[in-house]
């Protein structure tokens, strides 16, 4: 390469990193002052850096197929901000691709106009209407709870209609440190993206801005939450304590709650939702609410697409499984077969409830599926292996196309995730905010089968899912634009 092209090289990627530098406080606008989230073909371009937001435009490259930089958002960046918008998620990505191949493509801003005309002009309405932010409070402060707690927090930036009140855990006022520095440092996700300060006296935490109170107590009636100023609260039982109607009411007992969303399979008649899928068909006036599994949440999308398209007549689900906290460190006694043995040091063949959790949230694949799981000695990060025979023929670039444009351009696309890549491990979907992601290079298919390899973030994914459950349950229903 001559050395005038190595300068050009160099210019090139100069000028793209001002235009990022320039668009990071118009993000922030938009997503601070409109409660817009701004994306690119699915991905959050809230608080990302220059070198995060020039990342996610290479992704388009890499996965769409199509040639997208910041010269082309940055201007329906800056056209976005003059339409005044309301509470929405718009993707600036999939509107530059549709303005590159729109008549109106001289037109950019009618074009803009009339594809997000539901949100147009609806910010004052919407400042003007009664906002006040819907109460939440999380009981039991582990795993998924700490990540909650963080999601929670990230999306009051925006003025969200959701507000962390309460952090409900078993023990004594004395733990208060240990608990805010478990959220403050997690060896898996890395620090907390802003600041804590303890309110020892209080027994509270002030995380980002947030005003959070630790409560104790070992039964969930015992608790008064109108005493700390909590009313019509919605409980997120991340225990696994109670999983049926019977013992998930215990909540509504509460003074101050008004409905429950259960962080694990739900029993009985419990409905087990998975959002993007049948989250649509939960009664506004369900009180208590379960959000399946992180498996169910994985494989539950990809399943209704294949089936859509190709029948699924039977299949197997296999699912290799990060280590969880209910395992040993080394061998001791268990309660459950197998999982007595040391999680860090074997791949442990255990018991998953994955086929019959799928068949509920898709009925139609009721006696279809069969499923089981190997855990393996890493703390985050699973796959599951859909080995299906189908009513159609299928080929591999057929089915990886299929479902690489609904990961780009379809409604479920904060669901389904597609990644083609030789190099890529389980470590490099730690924090991947999407159910599950299809590995098209892994894909095996001929005739009427198909094994598809599914990675998914069992623990940040499955939380980013809870999230939107929690927001469907609280009423706030962003549009997504533009409409697929």
């Amino acid at each position: 390469m001559m050395g005038s092209e190595r300068e050009a090289c160099l210019e090139q990627w100069q000028a793209q990193e001002a235009l990022a530098e320039e668009m990071i406080p118009l993000l922030g606008q938009l997503y601070r002052q409109y409660n817009v989230v701004p994306l690119l073909y699915g991905r959050s371009l809230v608080n990302q850096s220059v070198i995060g937001i020039l990342k996610h435009h290479r992704y388009a490259r890499r996965v769409a197929g199509v040639e997208l930089t910041v010269r082309d958002t940055f201007p329906i960046l800056k056209r976005l901000l003059e339409l005044s918008p309301g509470a929405s998620h718009i993707d600036l990505g999939q509107l530059a691709r549709g303005l590159a191949q729109s008549p109106l493509r001289n037109d950019p801003m009618r074009y803009l106009r009339e594809t997000l005309a539901p949100v147009v002009d609806r910010h004052r309405q919407e400042a003007e209407a009664d906002c006040s932010a819907r109460d939440v409070v999380l009981y039991g402060f582990g795993r998924i709870g700490r990540l909650l707690a963080r999601l929670l927090i990230e999306r009051t930036g925006s003025g969200s209609a959701l507000r962390l009140r309460a952090i409900v855990v078993r023990g004594g006022a004395e733990d208060l440190e240990k608990r805010v520095s478990l959220l403050r440092r997690d060896s898996v996700h890395g620090p907390f993206a802003g600041t804590l300060t303890l309110d020892e006296e209080n027994g509270a935490v002030i995380a980002n801005g947030n005003y959070i109170r630790f409560l104790h107590a070992d039964s969930p009636e015992a608790i008064d939450y109108t005493e700390y100023g909590i009313r019509d609260a919605l409980v997120i039982d991340n225990t696994g304590c109670w999983r049926d109607r019977a013992g998930l009411s215990k909540h509504l007992q509460a003074p101050g709650v008004s409905r429950v969303l259960l962080t694990a399979p739900g029993k009985g008649d419990i409905r087990n939702v998975v959002f993007g899928v049948n989250h649509h068909a939960l009664p506004d006036d369900e009180r208590i609410v379960s959000a399946a599994s992180c498996t169910t949440n994985a494989i539950v999308p990809i399943l209704g697409a294949v089936h859509e398209r190709y029948g699924i007549r039977q299949g197997h689900v296999e699912t290799v499984h990060a280590y969880t906290n209910d395992q040993n460190l080394i061998d001791n006694h268990h309660k459950g077969e197998r999982r007595g043995r040391s999680a860090a040091l074997n791949m442990v063949l255990t018991e998953t409830g994955a086929a019959k959790a799928a068949a509920r949230a898709l009925p139609e694949l009721e006696g279809r599926l069969t499923a089981s799981a190997i855990r393996v000695p890493i703390p985050d990060v699973s796959m599951a292996i859909l080995h299906l025979n189908l009513e159609r023929e299928v080929d591999r670039e057929g089915i990886n196309a299929y479902l690489r444009e609904l990961s780009l351009s379809s409604k479920q696309r904060r669901q389904i995730d597609y990644i083609d890549s030789p190099e890529v491990v389980s470590s490099d979907f730690i924090g991947n905010r999407h159910a599950g992601i299809v590995d098209g290079r892994a894909t095996i298919a001929g005739e009427h089968q198909v094994v598809l390899y599914v990675w998914y973030d069992n623990e940040f994914g499955y939380s980013c899912q809870v999230v939107r459950l929690v927001q469907q349950m609280a009423g706030v229903r962003l549009s997504s634009l533009p409409e697929q």
